[in-house]
């Protein structure tokens, strides 16, 4: 079982926000970057569990400068067997995804696992991008995946209930929570993180088809208004007239 799992960076969340370049750049100084976590906590961590009941090796992969490679090692540290980072800026998600997939192309993979989104962008979309440009199948937003031969088994919650779907490999899942528990590193994979072997490749021409134009901070939060719980007609009245959602 060959399975290849897409990790990226994102700011920690207790990061403070802050852009540059007349609000075109996010300011990266200063900021603690950490795995995504729905790429480490679901996606790598499920491969994990796979490979330990059925065999085989687990490989990341990852788009990005040098500041990616002390990301890779902490997907080291949890027990991934190797990783790759094609050396250029994740600046879009079609660059990202094609990075991937033409690498994947050469690999054979069985399963290759994402994230559902990154934390900081949310788009979703890597994933299913991989996927079309490999000809492959597509399940997103899995809950749950169980594999019997070259079956997969997948769970994803759907409005009311749980969709149950079969697919034969090899298969494109974005992993969302549920499909599994996160891990610590311990001290033994800590230390076996230092010495693995990070491969570095250059990147494929390919197109960027997307450009920031500006960023904004969301807006603080406005003042609490705070109402005499025997005046509800002034609620009501707010509620209506201020807030219209009555």
């Amino acid at each position: 079982m060959k399975i290849l799992v897409c990790i990226s960076k994102a700011p920690d969340t207790t990061a403070k926000i802050a852009f540059k370049d007349n609000n075109t750049a996010f300011d990266e100084n200063n900021v603690q970057f950490i795995v995504n976590p729905y790429d480490e906590w679901y996606a790598l961590v499920r491969a994990l569990e796979l490979k330990e009941t059925l065999g085989g090796t687990v490989t990341t992969i990852s788009v990005g400068e040098v500041d990616m490679d002390a990301i890779i090692r902490k997907a080291f540290a949890i027990g991934a067997d190797d990783g790759v980072r094609i050396d250029a800026p994740a600046t879009d998600a079609y660059f990202v995804a094609e990075q991937i997939a033409t690498f994947a192309k050469q690999g054979a993979y069985d399963l290759i696992l994402t994230g559902k989104e990154t934390i900081d962008y949310n788009g979703s979309s890597v994933g299913g991008m991989i996927a079309e440009m490999l000809n492959l199948p597509f399940v997103s937003l899995a809950t749950k995946l169980d594999l019997s031969g070259t079956t997969a088994t997948l769970e994803c919650d759907i409005d009311g209930g749980t969709e149950v779907l079969e697919c034969n490999l090899p298969l494109v899942i974005s992993a969302a929570k549920g499909m599994a528990e996160a891990r610590i590193p311990n001290m033994r994979g800590i230390m076996a993180a230092r010495t693995k072997a990070l491969q570095v490749i250059a990147a494929t021409t390919a197109d960027k088809l997307t450009e920031i134009k500006s960023y904004t901070l969301a807006p603080g939060r406005t003042t609490c208004k705070m109402i005499d719980a025997e005046n509800a007609a002034s609620l009501i009245d707010m509620l209506h007239n201020e807030a219209k959602v009555i």
